[in-house]
């Protein structure tokens, strides 16, 4: 199947079933009249906010509306990436997120004017049982308060809003558009550019002498722009610590974790803990080294394949059999619903003409959740099915158990759900594996998980701390500042049995995800959140499977870290990341017996 088949040609078994969203097109334009007309209602409200009742009638057409565009948007967009140069679905699409804009414009007053009122007439709408759906809403915006400042000011900092976009921008133009990489020699000494998207391929050669060249080409070339990125760099920074201030917080982290009301305990825990477990990242690059088997073990030996590629052939339909028999201890309600979801036109399965890339599950409120995949018969293309199941079914529960309003989960709690089914397929697959050869494959494949995902995210996350603490105490942040910090962070992760080259220093001018402060430390707290439930399934069984469920029905009905804490993974403790870390020794133990 070389030729990738045109939409029409795939069989409708394989596609998911949008007509569960809307029966056709007609019935898609019936309901954006009905919108268009919600929306002429909402300035009714506005000054009204003050009597319990109207603000009741105004959230209550907000939801109706909202689900409304919500169900308009995804149907259309979801169309549109059936086939992306389809131009019905496209202009189908435009229109949509007009849509979603001109919503948003006009339920703007809302929060403002509600946010307006005295403390006491906020508490009592909070103590009031005829909002008691809304308590959460209005909790919410009692939280923010104390962080929004007078019309005048909040008008603007409205202005500054686009000025405040330059260092990212500046910085996407230069890392996306301008950065040109020279051409780098491959394994059969053919000279091919680098790129961003080459380079991870480059690493991952067979060829030393092709990794090495990649690796020095890759930072030759930002350390020649050295100067201008640490600008932009800094910028970020400033523009944080200058909004941290206007709006009164602490420090830049604080303002960053008060979004999902995480406190600031949960981040210096990760990095604390993390630290504690150093050793055991020391003794998988000792182990890398072995596997290797090279002298020295340097930088761009970390994506370099430590066993021979094997080769896993999954058809889909055996690849749905397996992910099915690795969630077994979930129990059999978990098993029902993604039964449903397999036979009933949840997922879109495979690569047409135009599809768009990648995976990811989606869905409204009202209706099931839908997966799009584009399916390889291999292990990564089975482990992106069972993540992204793991989305659909949270989404299910969630919509399930909890009114609209509360069924959203933050994306604090997103990749819970979605890492914990990983968890257990790698589990079961180990279990099953009698082949020395592919369990030794799957063993570092798991591994290069922790190390990508909890420890070197935690280490971005630290240099981010770090960063903004320094420019908090009015201290400069010079290119070589950038650097040393850079470097030395490398020398304490990797440990002794790394060689820490020199251009690793400048890997921080390649982290696009700088410029989205304080975000990477979700990606360790979610990996780590699912390996501590993983662990808690396989180990204690029916108590832990109900504690679980109960999160995945939780919603976004209360602050992430208590939905966590409830279902037994306390995020403020250590606890879960030395649950996650024990998996990580387990998986080096089980690679160091098969190397003997």
């Amino acid at each position: 199947m070389n030729n990738v088949p045109k939409r029409s040609e795939t069989a409708p078994e394989h596609r998911w079933k949008l007509e569960d969203l809307f029966a056709d097109q007609s019935a898609w334009d019936k309901e954006y009249a009905l919108a268009k007309d919600l929306m002429k209602k909402v300035a009714a409200f506005e000054g009204k906010l003050a009597d319990p009742n109207q603000l009741k009638a105004c959230f209550e057409l907000e939801d109706e509306l909202s689900l409304h565009v919500e169900r308009l948007y995804v149907y259309a967009n979801m169309k549109h990436h059936e086939d992306t140069a389809e131009p019905t679905y496209q202009a189908l699409s435009d229109k949509s997120k007009k849509l979603s804009v001109e919503t948003g414009e006009a339920l703007s007053y809302v929060t403002p004017e509600v946010l307006s009122l005295a403390d006491a007439e906020l508490d009592a709408f909070i103590a009031n049982p005829d909002l008691a759906k809304y308590r959460q809403t209005l909790e919410e915006m009692r939280r923010q308060k104390a962080h929004i400042l007078s019309k005048a000011e909040e008008q603007l900092l409205a202005q500054v809003g686009n000025v405040s976009q330059a260092p990212n921008t500046i910085y996407s133009m230069l890392n996306n558009a301008d950065l040109k990489f020279p051409k780098v020699k491959d394994e059969n000494g053919e000279e091919i550019e680098l790129t961003q998207g080459r380079y991870i391929q480059f690493l991952e050669s067979k060829n030393r002498e092709v990794r090495a060249a990649a690796f020095k080409a890759m930072y030759d070339t930002y350390g020649k722009l050295k100067n201008t990125i640490a600008s932009t760099l800094n910028a970020n920074v400033t523009k944080n610590v200058f909004y941290s201030r206007a709006r009164k917080y602490p420090s830049v982290l604080e303002m960053s974790l008060y979004g999902d009301n995480i406190p600031k305990s949960v981040y210096t825990n990760l990095i604390n803990t993390i630290h504690q477990h150093l050793p055991l990242m020391h003794r998988y690059m000792e182990l890398r080294k072995k596997l290797l088997k090279v002298d020295e073990l340097h930088m761009y030996d970390l994506f370099a394949p430590l066993v021979e590629e094997y080769k896993m052939d999954i058809a889909y339909e055996d690849a749905k059999k397996t992910v099915y028999e690795s969630l077994k201890p979930l129990g059999e309600d978990y098993l029902n619903v993604l039964q449903q979801g397999f036979d009933n036109g949840w997922i879109d399965v495979y690569e047409n003409e135009g599809k768009r890339n990648g995976a990811y599950s989606w869905g409204a409120y009202g209706t099931h959740p839908y997966v799009l995949l584009n399916h390889k018969d291999n292990l990564n293309s089975m482990f992106t099915l069972t993540h992204e199941m793991g989305h659909a079914l949270h989404s299910y529960y969630s919509d399930n158990n909890q009114d609209y309003r509360d069924a959203q989960y933050t994306i604090f709690l997103a990749e819970v759900a979605s890492t914990l089914n990983e968890a257990l397929l790698m589990d079961y697959l180990l279990n099953k594996s009698t082949d020395a050869k592919e369990k030794m494959y799957l063993l570092t494949y798991y591994a290069d998980q922790f190390r990508t995902t909890v420890f070197r995210q935690t280490m971005f996350a630290e240099f981010e701390k770090i960063i903004h603490e320094k420019t908090e105490a009015g201290e400069s942040l010079t290119p070589q500042d950038l650097s040393k910090i850079y470097y030395d962070l490398n020398v304490q992760y990797y440990g002794p049995g790394m060689v820490v080259d020199k251009d690793i220093e400048m890997e921080w001018a390649r982290i696009p995800h700088f410029y989205t402060s304080f975000y990477v430390y979700k990606y360790a707290t979610g990996f780590s959140a699912a390996t501590s439930f993983a662990k808690q399934i396989l180990d204690e069984g029916a108590p832990a499977v109900d504690r679980y469920l109960g999160f995945l029905k939780s919603g976004g009905s209360d602050f992430s870290i208590n939905i966590l804490q409830k279902a037994g993974v306390d995020m403020s403790t250590p606890a879960p990341i030395e649950q996650a870390m024990s998996v990580f020794e387990d998986l080096i133990k089980q690679m160091e017996e098969l190397t003997k």
